[in-house]
């Protein structure tokens, strides 16, 4: 009888413990803005806005201004990473080239991977401490991250089996998106997670949660936490979508909607 108590206690206890580590997550539409971009890759927390216009042009805009830099001759921006706003890191894949932007967009460095030794074909880049930045190397399928200033690779990480499809960084996580897994690399490039993907497509990361989209469904990845959540929302198509601290920014058709996200 004591042993049969003891079990139930025990089940009762770990039901407990996973319904209260299991949140809820709603998105609730506080506004929206008309502006015509051709990608939007940043949105800071007093509203600046980080995109790219039809001529590739990349723009910082804010209230009272909009700052512009452009270069023609490296054609269209892959990607732009603004999680530190005083080196922003554009990526020219067709010229596999990385330029860096201080916070009135003037260069800073320019890192041409063409003319590196050894040479590196990148396909993928995002942000970390200091002067470097996460770079793939499409040659070698592993991570590399890259001191930008003083021109060398500090560490790598080990070769990954499946093709990429997303990757996105701060100063302490780097999270690579690929066809198979979720991987989770700490800033010592040591493998820290690592989740079968579920037909996830690309993610959004802020800094208390990871955002992982399928189809036209959006899902949340608490940090520190293994199981991926979906979002209540009422949005029915997801072009593009930035996340900063607890709104989530959905871009569509010239228009930037803001959602509240309510986590309970």
């Amino acid at each position: 009888m004591n042993k049969l108590f003891y079990v139930c206690v025990l089940f009762s206890f770990f039901s407990f413990s996973q319904q209260k580590s299991k949140k809820q997550i709603t998105a609730i539409l506080k506004d929206s803005i008309k502006i015509e971009a051709k990608s939007i890759f940043g949105v800071d927390n007093f509203g600046t806005l980080y995109y790219t216009s039809k001529n590739n042009s990349f723009h910082k805009k804010t209230k009272d201004t909009i700052i512009t830099y452009a270069n023609f001759q490296l054609g269209e921006i892959t990607s732009a990473n603004t999680f530190n706003p005083l080196k922003i890191n554009l990526f020219y894949e067709d010229f596999n080239t990385v330029v860096v932007l201080d916070n009135r967009l003037a260069e800073i460095a320019k890192i041409d991977f063409n003319t590196t030794q050894p040479y590196k074909n990148i396909s993928f880049v995002s942000s970390a401490y200091n002067n470097s930045f996460w770079i793939f190397n499409e040659d070698y399928k592993y991570l590399e991250l890259y001191d930008f200033q003083n021109k060398k690779i500090k560490l790598k990480t080990m070769p990954i089996q499946s093709r990429v499809l997303d990757l996105k960084s701060d100063y302490n996580y780097c999270y690579l998106l690929t066809e198979n897994f979720l991987y989770v690399y700490n800033y010592f490039g040591s493998l820290i997670q690592k989740i079968k993907n579920e037909n996830y497509e690309s993610l959004a990361f802020s800094e208390a949660h990871l955002f992982l989209k399928s189809n036209n469904k959006l899902y949340f990845l608490e940090k520190n936490e293994s199981t991926i959540q979906p979002i209540k929302h009422s949005f029915f198509l997801i072009k593009q979508f930035l996340v900063t601290n607890e709104s989530l920014y959905l871009y569509h058709k010239n228009s930037l909607r803001h959602y509240q996200l309510k986590i309970e």
